[in-house]
């Protein structure tokens, strides 16, 4: 009796243990949850050019957010409780942001934020695509650097009007705020005759050439893209579809042509 005694104490005592490793790890799985699920939100926050100015505060609970801090508008309280919601576990949200009409977001510091390090990294990798893409940029020998939207552009260009179209493809370029343009002019090593024959030696396949077109787009601040169609045959670009101006019309038509591999551009389906 005292041999069974024993063992059901030892059984006992080795099934409460288990159950308290259990409770434990379950405990520690879920504040990881929660941690990574504020992270999230708080990531998204930071990246947001709407709410990344604002002094917000997030903490998550057994799959409930609360939010706190202070907004200028409604609109940017709701985004925060949609963003909040769209997070995996997230099933409610407890929004306790405070609308305040002459709020005044902290100073700038003189360290860039999480955002605007990956708004600069975007725009500079955006930048430098344009010019791979160009055929009016082709082979330049450019540093492209960003800060808090100003992009300084240093290196070597072939001629004045390659300088002064290099500036404006920067400052066509969403995010960008100015263009410091260092380029400096230097006479072409080669003849253009010889550059001619580079250029029919390196021929872009149709489908590049549509992609190239369709991300330069993307990446303009004045061209709509999702209302311009385009397609390539042999290298003449077909562009249709509406614009809202003519000047919209215009650059649509002239960022086409300046893409590598693009013979001609047709144009007669792009409409006002």
């Amino acid at each position: 009796m005292f041999k069974q005694s024993r063992n059901l104490l030892l059984a006992s005592g080795i099934a409460l243990a288990l159950a308290g490793g259990a409770a434990v790890a379950g405990t520690q799985s879920q504040e990881v949850t929660e941690a990574r699920q504020e992270t999230q939100i708080w990531t998204t926050y930071a990246l947001s050019p709407y709410l990344r100015a604002n002094d917000l505060q997030v903490s998550v609970h057994n799959g409930k957010a609360t939010l706190t801090g202070k907004v200028e508008e409604s609109v940017n309280k709701e985004l925060a409780e949609q963003i909040a919601l769209g997070v995996s576990g997230v099933k409610d949200v407890d929004n306790q942001i405070v609308i305040q009409a002459d709020y005044s977001p902290p100073a700038q510091s003189a360290e860039r934020s999480f955002g605007e390090v990956i708004d600069d990294a975007t725009i500079t990798s955006q930048v430098k695509s344009k010019f791979l893409w160009s055929k009016n940029t082709e082979g330049f020998a450019t540093n492209v650097t960003t800060k808090r939207g100003k992009v300084s552009l240093v290196g070597t260009a072939d001629s004045a009007a390659a300088k002064d179209l290099a500036g404006q493809m920067a400052l066509n370029t969403h995010g960008v705020v100015s263009v410091d343009n260092q380029l400096v002019v230097k006479t072409p090593k080669e003849n253009v005759a010889k550059a001619a024959t580079l250029e029919a030696g390196h021929d872009m396949s149709d489908g590049w050439i549509t992609t190239k077109v369709k991300s330069t787009y993307m990446y303009s601040t004045n061209v709509d893209s999702s209302d311009i169609s385009v397609n390539t045959d042999k290298g003449i670009v077909a562009l249709s579809g509406k614009v809202g101006s003519g000047a919209e019309r215009a650059l649509a038509i002239e960022l086409a042509q300046n893409v590598r591999g693009v013979k001609s551009v047709n144009s007669k389906a792009l409409t006002l």
